[in-house]
């Protein structure tokens, strides 16, 4: 299954991509969601992002992802995140955070492809994921100005 989101800011790619810190990591988890931030790197490449879910308020189950490449050129910035350890609702997780050079400034495109045990599962976590990724735009408008 794929995910993608575009959302245009004001702020050029580089600009953008070097404040993919923790503060905005943070600021992107839903309301709501139990999440425990373990370990923040960052977003180069052998960086390591590990979260601890709590499902249902007693389930535990970590999430960790490896940041596998980056990149930069004056038209683009990004980094791909690869799940190495998932919930068991996943099977797999990449997630490719592209930040493109745009008239305005720029579009942030999470890129997201993922995998469940099997069909089923996909189709009902389809739409779950796609409104936690769709709740990040105003947040990244509000960091990173309004574009567009």
């Amino acid at each position: 299954m794929k995910i993608c989101i575009r959302t245009p800011v004001t702020e050029s790619p580089m600009d953008v991509l070097e404040r993919f810190d923790r503060t905005l990591f943070e600021a992107l988890t839903p309301p709501g969601a139990q999440v425990e931030l373990i370990r923040f790197d960052g977003s180069k490449m052998g960086d390591i992002v590990h979260l601890r879910l709590k499902l249902l308020g007693f389930i535990e189950q970590d999430w960790i992802s490896d940041i596998i490449e980056d990149g930069a050129t004056e038209e683009r910035a990004y980094f791909i995140d690869q799940g190495t350890q998932l919930p068991f609702f996943l099977t797999f997780w990449k997630h490719k955070h592209i930040v493109e050079k745009a008239e305005w400034g720029s579009t942030i495109v999470d890129d997201i492809e993922f995998k469940t045990p099997l069909w089923l599962p996909s189709f009902l976590l389809y739409p779950v994921l796609y409104a936690q990724f769709a709740f990040r735009k105003p947040i990244y408008q509000k960091f990173f100005g309004k574009g567009g």
